[in-house]
């Protein structure tokens, strides 16, 4: 189907690396916890904007690139680790402004720009879609970018369906923690933490 080799078997490899923790989705469900459903949406999208430009990156060749120039791959994954350790610091040293019954208003766009970052840093990514993508497209099919179209759309379809799941938890999670501010401070403590820890990975793991 549209030069997919095996459907099945790529839907099943995608939905696993999707559930795999990362920056991505934790940033998400911090979002939704904190402002709610609206924002976790605005997250998202920066998320899913982000994927898609690695994917296009992917198929473009920059990953080749990057095999190819081992120096350009270190400068954009140190400045990326450095970006995620940014955010997590941040988060360590904010106070909890969200404890009222309302929760402080921030502009979707800036949530969505945060999430468009936090998505682009991913340069791991990258490398990941040159070796994924290309096991399920069957090279004598007439249109190769259009396989290559249905891949990235069947990955984006899944991402948002679990993005969703998560804004939804998330609301969940900030209806209870209204009344109990410490949890909410505690949470963001620990998430600047795991944002320090995803930047410590990237910079030492190739």
């Amino acid at each position: 189907m549209l030069g997919i080799t095996d459907l099945a078997t790529y839907v099943i490899g995608t939905v696993a690396i999707i559930l795999a923790p990362g920056p991505n989705s934790l940033f998400t469900l911090g979002v939704a916890a904190q402002r709610g459903v609206r924002a976790g949406y605005a997250a998202a999208a920066g998320i899913v904007v982000g994927d898609f430009c690695l994917m296009l990156a992917a198929v473009l060749g920059v990953a080749a690139l990057m095999k190819a120039f081992p120096a350009a791959y270190d400068v954009v994954r140190y400045l990326g680790a450095a970006y995620l350790a940014y955010l997590g610091i941040r988060l360590l040293l904010s106070k909890n402004k969200d404890s009222g019954d309302k929760p402080v208003d921030v502009p979707a766009s800036h949530i969505f720009r945060k999430a468009l970052g936090i998505s682009l840093v991913n340069v791991k990514a990258i490398l990941f879609f040159m070796a994924f993508f290309p096991q399920f497209v069957d090279p004598t099919y007439g249109n190769v970018p259009l396989t290559f179209t249905a891949l990235g759309l069947i990955l984006q379809v899944i991402s948002l369906s679990y993005l969703s799941v998560l804004i939804l938890a998330g609301a969940g999670i900030a209806r209870r923690l209204r009344h109990t501010p410490w949890v909410g401070a505690l949470l963001q403590r620990l998430t600047g933490i795991l944002f320090i820890s995803f930047g410590a990975r990237l910079a030492l793991t190739r």
